[in-house]
């Protein structure tokens, strides 16, 4: 096996001397005061080592990286009923566009860009008895950590300028494709989105995944075949309009989230965390990018 502990300092070195680190989001104001030079990477490999490196413990908003455990617990709760609402195929546009939304009669090219991730937060609130309680608890118990909460402030923030989130949300109700009021919607949305968590935390909540649908703690959270056709969808879809270069640069499933942290995985071998706040041109976080190719690079280890 690499020596992923020395590999990991050698690619954090490289990367936090790098004179371009992306320029961190300000269309959500509360991320924009989010210092870029924060970085840290975490590793955990199928037999349960872990491996850090930098900010690892620093809890970040995850953002649309959200959108993977909100589908997974969809899937889990109405199981093929899912794909009823929601198309499979990458958008080419990026998260928030709305175009092919109108062409395509309210359906979401895939529940991975925003639109996609409203239905499956309208599945959610038609399905849960307490929405926003019910799936943070559910994130808390695939990691077996308490401490992971809403960063209120961020949702809110998010609310009074989620401009096109409403558009979205009220285009997809006049399809007929959502069954709860906007403002319900959009709020759980919104504080979805607004988790907080670690590079460690997140490492651990997606280890289902890696692992067949077995969580870290020994609970089967979806069937093998639910497990495949997510990691089908990250690889395919989880980085908007930059999916098919980090398929071709980092060749793993993965998903980006515009508070800077990305998540990759490589199923029967680890789940690897990002975090660095300056994004690229296309929303995904420079270093974070970067820091997959090297990795993937490095160890020889990817899915193709």
């Amino acid at each position: 096996m690499p020596d992923f502990q020395a590999i990991l300092e050698h690619i954090y070195q490289d990367a936090v001397i790098a004179s371009d680190k992306g320029t961190v989001a300000s269309y959500i104001p509360e991320l924009a005061h989010i210092d870029k030079n924060n970085f840290g990477i975490h590793l955990r490999t199928s037999d349960g080592n872990d491996y850090g490196v930098g900010n690892y413990n620093k809890p970040f908003s995850i953002q649309s990286i959200s959108k993977v455990l909100a589908l997974s617990k969809a899937i889990a709760l109405i199981g093929e009923g899912t794909w009823k609402r929601i198309d499979v195929e990458p958008s080419g546009h990026p998260f928030n566009q709305l175009a092919l939304l109108e062409i395509e009669n309210g359906i979401p090219r895939n529940p991975l860009i925003n639109s996609g991730a409203i239905v499956i937060a309208d599945i959610l609130i038609s399905n849960l008895k307490n929405p926003k309680e019910d799936f943070l608890n559910y994130v808390r118990d695939l990691t077996g950590d308490e401490t992971i909460n809403f960063n209120k402030d961020v949702a809110h923030s998010e609310k009074v300028t989620g401009f096109k989130n409403y558009a979205t949300a009220n285009l997809l109700k006049s399809f007929n494709n959502l069954n709860n009021p906007v403002e319900d919607v959009l709020d759980f949305y919104f504080h979805q989105c607004a988790i907080e968590m670690t590079c460690q935390q997140l490492t651990k909540a997606f280890f289902f995944l890696a692992n067949k649908g077995i969580c870290m703690l020994n609970k089967t959270r979806l069937t093998k075949s639910q497990a495949k056709r997510i990691n089908a969808l990250m690889l395919t879809c989880g980085f908007y309009d930059e999916a098919g270069e980090f398929a071709f640069e980092v060749g793993l499933p993965g998903k980006s989230g515009v508070g800077g942290g990305i998540v990759a995985l490589l199923p029967d071998h680890f789940v690897i965390t990002t975090w660095a706040p300056g994004l690229n041109k296309k929303g995904n976080s420079k270093l974070g990018m970067l820091t997959l190719e090297q990795f993937t690079s490095k160890t020889k280890l990817s899915i193709f």
